[in-house]
């Protein structure tokens, strides 16, 4: 304290100095010269050198040294405690395919850490749940299962491993208030860009307190984390290449819940897809919110001034973005690692369809010409309240083109129904595209509006909800006749199929993928290979000839009818495993 009298002194004593030479001057005719400023000064700054310094200060007190490396650990969290020892987690998987791998990073983080999986909900101690928050209706199916998994808690609460609940992805960061406080159903909050967190969380959670982590990141891309692939026969797997989107259409919340775009560096990528073709994987799909526009900035040499190439005819709300590798180079990478291994992206944008990437597609034999456009309305007044960055004429320009280049595409789409101020005559003019364009799988919604979204804040959900129910009915039945058109086409045509595994419809029965992604049933029987006999298992290509349609759903898969087959299967072929370099079908 007497240290700190004196500097107060001392202030004080240069506060008054200043002032009445200040005051002085005032009363002088003329200003201070430069020189005399500046000798002033000096004064002032070598008397405050001459006062007490920091250490006078610490003088006399005792201070141990500090290991700074260490204030990275919280001190009150032992690396111990983030282990799993031998803990079983069981996962739920809600939405997209981008859900399904980052589960597989998730399962990666816990499993280092000593977690088991368990795929019996009875066992677990851990249930996660990897949701959605595109519509919401997918919200309120988690919020039911909440509830359930509440009940469930409650019976195991004097249990010596009372379960924990999770909540992992984009519903975590969309509503983490709600969720922490309605109700205190979530013990542990972990947003898409926090999955590292996620040991940590769960043993603060075993301390009985809630914990989150919803921070999005400008950089995360999980490239060092090897996923755990999960899929039933291992024989196809997901791979993320880049995570996020800029495109921020009025109606997504994938902004808000993904955050910015950021690609995956390309060495990740391609030694990824390298393990996966060594332990057998015959179908590889790259994944991303907007897939095509992939960057890789990563490298300084990847950094050019060329611009990105997009559509013709379309544009973007951002700038245009200059350098990095772009989607058709890491394509062209991907491709060459097995040419017997299947490659498929989603979800693409149509404005990062330039001729490049075409062409790509129909050079290379393993590279699936099955083409995802979304075009979520086929009015112009729709598009731009959407915010979609292209019109219905340059939508449909890309489509000839696409058609040109590829000439036996198959193509998929997303059609939103009732979107704000959507009028009959914009409806129509929807339906009319469909016809137009002729699609082979559909992914048709009615309207819900997302808070956050620029449509929230700037638009009227004025559609009423039976009108969106009756335009969808409509928008459906258009589909289905469409698509019955195009897949009806292939009956008689001989298909290259890649084996799932037994047919959900009968177990005497296999189903498999044709390139276009339509589902196929086939008997389950021997085949002839050469001058051998073989069962057929999945994983395997075979060539089948199509009998007939089933309808789906909302989307038609080809098929021999089980009534049909022993009848009239004149082909069931099974193809060695370098079928695909070589085989073209007509």
């Amino acid at each position: 304290m007497e240290h700190l009298r004196v500097l107060k002194g001392l202030f004080t004593s240069l506060q008054l100095r200043i002032h009445s030479r200040l005051c002085s001057n005032a009363s002088l005719t003329s200003a201070p010269t430069q020189s005399e400023r500046r000798t002033s000064s000096e004064k002032v700054r070598a008397h405050i050198r001459s006062g007490p310094s920091f250490q006078d200060f610490i003088r006399g007190t005792s201070l141990k040294e500090t290991d700074l490396t260490d204030l990275d650990t919280p001190g009150y969290l032992s690396e111990d405690l983030y282990m799993g020892n031998s803990r079983k987690v069981y996962f739920e998987t809600y939405g997209c395919q981008m859900n399904v791998n980052d589960t597989e990073i998730a399962w990666s983080i816990l499993q280092n850490k000593g977690y088991q999986r368990t795929a019996h909900l009875n066992q677990a101690d851990v249930v996660l749940l990897v949701t959605c928050s595109v519509r919401e209706k997918a919200e309120t199916t988690i919020w039911n299962r909440l509830q359930q998994l509440t009940s469930m808690k409650k019976k195991r609460i004097k249990s010596p491993t009372p379960m924990k609940i999770g909540i992992l992805g984009c519903m975590a960061e969309r509503l983490k208030t709600e969720l922490l406080e309605r109700e205190k159903l979530v013990d542990v909050l972990v947003g898409p860009d926090a999955y590292r967190d996620l040991p940590r969380l769960l043993s603060v959670a075993d301390g009985g307190q809630q914990a989150s982590n919803v921070l999005l990141s400008l950089e995360e891309t999980y490239a060092d984390i090897m996923p755990v692939h999960h899929a039933p026969h291992g024989y196809s797997a997901f791979v993320s290449i880049m995570r996020g989107c800029d495109n921020m259409c009025s109606y997504c919340i994938v902004p808000f819940t993904r955050g910015r775009e950021r690609s995956r560096p390309l060495s990740s990528i391609l030694q990824e897809v390298c393990l996966l073709s060594d332990q057998g994987v015959k179908e590889v799909t790259l994944l991303g919110q907007n897939v095509n526009s992939y960057r890789d900035t990563s490298e300084e040499q990847f950094c050019t001034g060329d611009p990105t190439k997009l559509s013709r005819g379309f544009k973007t709300l951002y700038q245009s973005k200059r350098g990095g590798l772009r989607f058709s180079d890491l394509l062209d990478r991907v491709s060459q690692i097995d040419p017997d291994m299947r490659i498929r992206f989603t979800s693409p944008h149509p404005k990062d369809f330039p001729d490049e990437v075409l062409h790509l597609i129909a050079e290379r034999d393993n590279i699936c010409k099955q083409i995802h456009l979304p075009a979520q309305s086929g009015s112009n007044q729709v598009l731009k309240a959407m915010r979609r960055g292209y019109t219905r004429e340059a939508y449909l320009d890309l489509v000839e083109n696409v058609k040109q280049i590829i000439p036996d595409v198959s193509l998929s789409s997303d059609f939103i129904s009732g979107f704000c101020g959507e009028t009959e005559e914009d409806h129509q003019q929807t339906l009319s595209l469909i016809r137009h364009v002729g699609y082979n799988v559909g992914f048709l919604f009615a309207y819900s509006m997302r808070k956050k979204t620029h449509a929230f804040h700037r638009l009227h959900d004025n559609i009423p909800a039976e009108v969106k129910q009756r335009r969808l009915a409509e928008t459906i039945q258009v589909f289905r006749e469409e698509a019955a058109k195009i897949n009806t086409t292939l009956i008689g045509s001989t298909q290259l199929i890649l084996v799932e595994g037994d047919s959900k419809r009968s177990t005497e029965d296999l189903c498999g993928r044709t390139e276009g992604n339509m589902k196929v049933v086939f008997p389950k029987e021997e085949v002839s290979n050469g001058s051998r006999t073989a069962a057929v298992n999945a994983g395997d290509y075979v060539l089948v000839t199509v009998r007939s349609l089933i309808q789906v759903d909302r989307t038609y898969c080809v098929s021999d009818l089980r009534r049909t087959i022993r009848d009239t299967c004149v082909e069931l072929r099974l193809l060695p495993t370098q079928a695909l370099s070589y085989l073209k079908i007509s």
